[in-house]
């Protein structure tokens, strides 16, 4: 079991030197083909008659290609030599630009990603919502810290909750747990849920094991936050990969992350694993 092919998506709004250093690592972990996808939307410009001007518009036209040219260079350029083959797409679209990665991934196994940034409206490439990326995608999602030289893989963590969302990232998970030299699963719980907690984390230790995978349960009482006290853990334990469902529900079309979710979309201090 790996994933065969992976997909990175190149931001043109930030820098994607992390994102494309672990991209490289896994594409040789696994002999992985690599499609790198990126999508901008121009800056729509009007005056008061209705129209922009077209000196304006050859301007902006002349920057997005010119960001997008530099853009599939990085990617080549940290994935040569390094993925079983590489593909490079792009597109410009007024649509939200997560549709765009959303319908690419339908060629991979994992996407891989830096984390949501706000973008300036003055910025003809803008940011996708990697929250509606998650949510829509299908596919686990790997959000990489800017600050991640390398995912090492010493440790991996899965924050164990008893939900549709959790069991499915935990099999999307298998190929790189697998790699891991450490596995713990952890749930968050009220002190009168410990028991509990503990019977189903042998559950799902047994269930990795029967996968060749050595995991250690773990049960935590909860604090009043979550998404602190999963941080705090990983960070005590020395976690190199956070696995986590990832929770949503739909609300006047918009989608309302979890606190655990928005946390690790928003304000990563580690690579996370999501699924949905």
């Amino acid at each position: 079991m790996g994933y065969a092919t992976l997909m990175v998506h190149v931001s043109l709004s930030s820098s994607n030197d992390a994102v494309l250093r672990v991209a490289a690592t896994l594409a040789e972990q696994f002999k992985a083909h690599v499609i790198g996808v990126a999508a901008c939307r121009p800056i729509q410009i009007s005056y008061g008659d209705g129209y922009a001007s077209g000196d304006l518009l050859a301007a902006q036209q002349t920057e997005i290609e010119n960001d997008m040219k530099a853009a599939e260079a990085s990617f080549r350029t940290a994935l040569e030599g390094k993925a079983s083959g590489l593909e490079w797409r792009s597109a410009v679209s007024f649509e939200p630009l997560a549709g765009f990665a959303t319908a690419q991934a339908r060629a991979a196994d994992l996407v891989v990603t830096g984390p949501s940034r706000g973008g300036s409206p003055f910025n003809a490439s803008a940011s996708v919502d990697i929250g509606d990326l998650v949510m829509s995608v299908g596919r686990p999602v790997l959000v990489v810290p800017p600050n991640i030289e390398a995912l090492e893989l010493n440790h991996a963590m899965l924050g164990w909750k008893e939900s549709r969302e959790t069991r499915r990232v935990a099999t999307d998970a298998l190929p790189l747990l697998k790699k891991a030299a450490r596995v713990t699963v952890v749930e968050i719980v009220p002190e009168d849920g410990l028991a509990s907690a503990q019977d189903r984390l042998q559950d799902v230790a047994g269930w990795f094991k029967r996968h060749g995978i050595a995991a250690e349960p773990l049960a935590v009482v909860a604090g009043r936050d979550d998404a602190a006290q999963l941080d705090a853990i990983a960070q005590e334990n020395q976690v190199d990969l956070l696995v986590a469902g990832a929770y949503g529900h739909n609300r006047l079309r918009e989608w309302m992350l979890g606190g655990v979710t928005y946390d690790l979309l928003l304000q990563p201090s580690l690579c996370s694993l999501l699924s949905h």
